[in-house]
């Protein structure tokens, strides 16, 4: 799943970083308003993590922006994404400020400094809220899976997902019932500044298949992919 950053200060934009790909998720960043705006309209994401000031304007009104675009047309793809889940990250830490900022529409309020566990633990909520989910487990037929641990079994055996492998099958259920570009999932895996192996999102499908059975992905050809939307 790809997470944008928002963040001014490099040493805790690029502490963030460094977690997050450490536990698999695909991650960019931006310093200002206007480098994430662009980001926004060009790129997919699953989570955006917002600090409020920013060199070029604050980053509530970046939030707003954002919530009052139109939803998409379905069966087609529109971005930037209204209903983006958001955490927003900052030092202002008055009630008054907080209040402000899911008023804006933010998902979550962080204080800095924060932990980085509670931190990854709100994402999971915020990704989970915005699916729609209200049980941390997630059960796709015979598959159980815990986000949090990474824990995954078939039939009560444990399987063992690489990091991109988990990444495709969590993009994939957060979609569940929606058919997914190969250029939308390849997103969820990759980076502004990463290199992208040209078969590598086929290996991927193909080993999940194999390790959590054929139906857990199908495909639409010449469109993409998706999971069944009555799993989970």
């Amino acid at each position: 799943m790809r997470v944008l950053i928002v963040e001014d200060d490099a040493g805790i934009a690029g502490g963030l970083v460094a977690m997050l790909k450490g536990v698999g998720y695909a991650v960019d960043h931006c310093a200002t308003v206007a480098h994430a705006w662009s980001a926004l309209q060009t790129e997919a994401f699953d989570l955006m993590l917002l600090d409020l000031g920013l060199p070029d304007g604050d980053g509530g009104d970046l939030l707003q922006r954002l919530r009052r675009q139109p939803p998409p047309i379905p069966g087609q793809e529109r971005l930037p994404h209204p209903d983006l889940p958001v955490l927003i990250m900052t030092a202002r830490d008055a009630v008054p400020d907080r209040i402000a900022g899911l008023d804006q529409g933010a998902d979550d309020y962080l204080v800095k400094p924060f932990d980085a566990d509670e931190l990854l633990a709100r994402m999971r909520v915020a990704l989970r809220r915005s699916a729609g989910r209200a049980n941390p487990l997630i059960h796709i037929g015979e598959v159980a899976i815990d986000p949090a641990t990474r824990h995954v079994t078939r039939a009560g055996q444990p399987v063992e997902l690489r990091t991109k492998e988990w990444a495709v099958l969590m993009t994939l259920w957060q979609a569940r019932g929606q058919v997914l570009s190969r250029d939308r999932l390849e997103q969820s895996l990759y980076g502004f500044d990463e290199g992208l192996e040209s078969n590598a999102l086929e290996v991927h499908i193909h080993h999940l298949r194999r390790k959590l059975g054929e139906g857990i992905v199908k495909t639409v050809r010449g469109v993409g992919y998706f999971m069944p939307k009555d799993v989970g």
